[in-house]
């Protein structure tokens, strides 16, 4: 073989040992921007900041139900009252929330926990706008705390009372109200269902706070 035959192949050869060379330094190249991205701490920053955001989405959703359900205990205490048919000149049986001190209490702490409800709407919105951000959520925390509080206080007090006017007391010669006055046992009855459930909205709001500030 002669010289001029041997040139091209040398050539050949040297491109292709050349474009191997720069293919395994793209490889290279790319698993290095692969291990940067994985190590890079704003992405697992931005990673994290997802995660909150729907954890703070979900605490709207959570707040909402909770403020419907604390209004409508409040209220539909508040319209609890019956008068029976049967009554005379001088006399009337009648039966009302506010008969009652501890309704009256359940109906002033069930409107105090559905305004503060109404008021941390904003909060909880920041919270969805900044999720990286701690005080909002750590002063829900907070608040949500004594609100439950409130909230089961009121909800437990007005159960007895409820179960004391369907069942009565033989020791206390206390008699069971509600099978004449059905309609005003009803709406008692539905009333605290209705903080029991905020109860438990209140319990989820306060879990996620936690989990939430725990992961920050």
């Amino acid at each position: 073989m002669n010289r001029s035959d041997s040139a091209p192949m040398m050539s050949t050869h040297a491109e292709s040992s050349s474009s191997r060379r720069k293919a395994a330094a793209r490889k290279d190249e790319a698993h290095h921007v692969m291990r940067v991205l994985a190590a890079d701490p704003k992405h697992d920053h931005n990673k994290g900041a997802g995660w909150k955001k729907g954890v703070a989405v979900l605490d709207f959703i959570l707040r909402l139900g909770a403020t419907a359900a604390a209004f409508g205990a409040a209220v539909t205490m508040t319209s609890s009252e019956q008068t029976l048919p049967f009554f005379t000149q001088f006399f009337q049986f009648q039966a009302g929330y506010d008969d009652m001190p501890t309704f009256t209490f359940f109906v002033i702490a069930m409107a105090i926990v559905s305004g503060y409800l109404v008021l941390s709407l904003p909060f909880s919105i920041v919270t969805i706008v900044r999720p990286q951000l701690v005080a909002p959520r750590l002063l829900l925390l907070i608040v949500d705390t004594v609100a439950l509080t409130l909230n089961t206080s009121a909800a437990s007090a007005a159960t007895a009372i409820v179960y004391l006017a369907h069942n009565g007391s033989s020791d206390a010669n206390w008699l069971a109200i509600c099978q004449q006055f059905t309609d005003f046992c009803q709406q008692t009855s539905g009333a605290v269902v209705s903080a029991f459930v905020a109860v438990v909205m209140f319990t989820a709001l306060i879990l996620l706070s936690a989990v939430a500030l725990r992961k920050a």
